[in-house]
């Protein structure tokens, strides 16, 4: 028997919802030094080789970081609270295409999928960009030419991040952005899920 999946709740008008404590300090300095830096990197920094490379190291430094407390902390921050299966991914976008997804309230299947892969981008930008200072790969054109298409591919990945958020903002009435900026998001209720349930 075919199952349904649940409507995502949406908050009680009148009343003030609860909040919860869901992005710690260290999620989101990563989050908004990564944002900076790689805007700053792809823009006016594209060409500028000595600043460009020291953001470069900047926001290899806070993946490296970043990869490490996600393994080491815990709730909403760590991987294995949130990064899905094939078969969740699945469901997820079924959900989605429905128009009937529940609300998470840490990272929703699609999102942590787009996380796992700017992480990997940025991993690959990083990596050939610091091999491109070595002497043993000085010129190497597979390297250069890895290192412009993986960016290339990040901004398309960071675009469909970035209208992600707007979507799912708009449809859990719900601010993301600003939420990686507090911490907080709207504790769960009725339908929604928390991966990582912690004391808002």
């Amino acid at each position: 028997m075919a199952t349904t999946a649940p409507v995502a709740a949406l908050p009680t008008p009148g009343l003030v919802p609860r909040r919860a404590r869901v992005w710690d300090p260290v999620v989101r300095i990563f989050h908004w030094t990564v944002a900076g830096g790689v805007i700053a990197n792809l823009t006016f920094l594209r060409h500028a080789e000595s600043p460009h490379i020291y953001v470069g190291y900047a926001v290899i430094t806070a993946l490296i970081v970043r990869l490490v407390w996600g393994l080491l902390a815990r709730n909403h921050a760590r991987f294995a609270s949130f990064v899905p299966g094939p078969r969740q991914l699945v469901t997820y976008f079924a959900a989605m295409l429905a128009k009937r997804e529940p609300r998470y309230v840490g990272h929703n299947p699609a999102g942590a999928a787009m996380i796992v892969l700017l992480l990997v981008l940025l991993a690959t930008v990083g990596t050939t960009g610091w091999m491109m200072g070595l002497d043993t790969f000085w010129g190497v054109s597979w390297v250069e030419t890895l290192h412009e298409v993986t960016a290339n591919v990040l901004v398309g990945a960071v675009a469909l991040h970035v209208l992600g958020a707007i979507v799912e903002s708009v449809r859990h009435r719900e601010n993301l952005p600003l939420a990686m900026i507090t911490g907080y998001k709207r504790a769960a209720e009725g339908t929604d899920i928390d991966n990582a349930p912690i004391a808002g």
